[in-house]
């Protein structure tokens, strides 16, 4: 567990008399979890492997300025825009991963104390982080992919529109990947949300579904791991079958 999670769990109750779960009880629920992710041999959430050869840390001019940003045309906030445009926030991030349930991802991102939509695509499931400023999306990479042992996945961020892909594991940064590359392995969802040409409303509109961590305690995210573990009623990744 990191640092913020500690933090975090200083207690086992709030004082409003909500119970919390200990560190203990968090990593007994995991164990079996990451048992599983630690045996596969699929590479977890690399991008496709015949095309990993080819990457190389690129920048990827997204969209044009003038003509990017909110797709509805609303709440766009100027100083958040201006930010957006210079790099000190982040227009998008997300983590992507090869896990086949958004509401198990949900359930992990509540367990490492991390903000986010979670979106199920056939590809795998991927993220959208609230915490765009400076280095917060890295922070969230690491807290993840610390929290789940074994579990990869790929930050990709929309800074000052250039894309950047980064594959974390066991809350270290390894290779980057191009666009492409990315782009190639990920629903079409994907790249749309992080070039500016669609929007969590417009991705929930088509058909995709959507999990949101705020909707999340802690028993009900463990509540959710349980049942995808494989002594459970569910595999975990996607296009794994059950057993």
């Amino acid at each position: 567990m990191s640092e913020k999670d500690d933090g975090r769990r200083g207690s086992s109750q709030d004082p409003e008399g909500e119970r919390h779960l200990t560190d203990e009880e968090i990593e007994a629920a995991l164990a079996g979890f990451e048992e599983e992710l630690n045996a596969d041999d699929d590479g977890a959430s690399r991008p496709d492997d015949g095309a990993s050869a080819n990457t190389t840390e690129q920048d990827h001019q997204a969209s044009d300025p003038q003509t990017s940003g909110d797709a509805s045309g609303e709440g766009i906030d100027f100083d958040d825009e201006l930010e957006g445009l210079i790099g000190n926030k982040a227009k998008i991030a997300t983590l992507i991963t090869r896990l086949s349930s958004g509401e198990l991802l949900a359930a992990f991102c509540r367990l490492a104390g991390i903000d986010a939509d979670c979106i199920d695509t056939p590809e795998g499931a991927f993220a959208v982080l609230r915490a765009l400023d400076g280095d917060e999306p890295e922070t969230c990479a690491r807290d993840l992919t610390s929290v789940v042992s074994g579990l990869s996945a790929v930050l990709a961020v929309n800074r000052a529109d250039k894309l950047e892909a980064t594959l974390w594991l066991n809350g270290h940064a390894g290779e980057s990947f191009s666009p492409p590359v990315l782009f190639a392995s990920t629903s079409s969802c994907v790249e749309d949300l992080l070039i500016g040409a669609s929007n969590l409303s417009m991705v929930q509109v088509d058909g995709y579904s959507v999990s949101d961590t705020d909707e999340l305690s802690d028993e009900s995210a463990m509540a959710i791991i349980a049942r995808h573990t494989r002594s459970g009623s569910g595999g975990h990744a996607a296009g794994t079958a059950n057993e």
